[in-house]
């Protein structure tokens, strides 16, 4: 009964995201996950994916987690512990803090800050202490971790982990 319970509140109270877009999210450098394997607390391990995208998972070895969604990581934890080491593992992946995002510019306080779920770059430039008055809203760009290049967009555009966010000067 006492596992059940702790079953429903991990579930209740482990995710940050709506489950899809869990199952969606690339996990990179600088995201804390959590692995539990059930009945199995010394498999239990909370940690920081390094900079080549890997982890350190007791009797597996290093993990290459970049890249992958949670459900990849649970299946591959799932399989490296079946039959050598236990018969059906029962493995949950969560993320604990997800990696932050970057933002500069025109802003009062420039710098990285924590990657909050359902965060936009209004909320962003809120937390960097607003914009200087040499602001501009139209000239904002995003440039996602992933990709070449920045992206033009409004203050309601959704922030990612990992965004760099730059805030242009207005000429007037």
């Amino acid at each position: 009964m006492m596992n059940y319970i702790f079953v429903l509140f991990m579930f209740f109270f482990s995710f940050n995201l709506p489950a899809a877009e869990v199952d969606n999210y690339r996990l990179d450098a600088g995201d804390e996950i959590k692995i539990l394997v059930y009945d199995e607390p010394d498999l239990t391990i909370e940690t920081i994916i390094n900079d080549d995208g890997n982890i350190n998972f007791p009797f597996i070895g290093l993990v290459s987690v970049t890249g992958k969604t949670v459900p990849e990581v649970q299946k591959i934890i799932h399989d490296g512990l079946s039959g050598d080491y236990l018969l059906n593992p029962s493995v949950q992946v969560d993320i604990m803090t997800y990696r932050s995002f970057y933002i500069h510019g025109e802003v009062n306080q420039p710098g990285g800050y924590p990657y909050q779920p359902g965060l936009n770059v209004d909320q962003a430039v809120a937390l960097a202490g607003g914009l200087t008055n040499r602001a501009s809203v139209s000239k904002i760009y995003v440039k996602k971790s992933q990709t070449e290049g920045e992206q033009n967009v409004k203050l309601t555009y959704a922030v990612s982990p990992g965004d760099i966010i730059t805030i242009k000067q207005s000429f007037f």
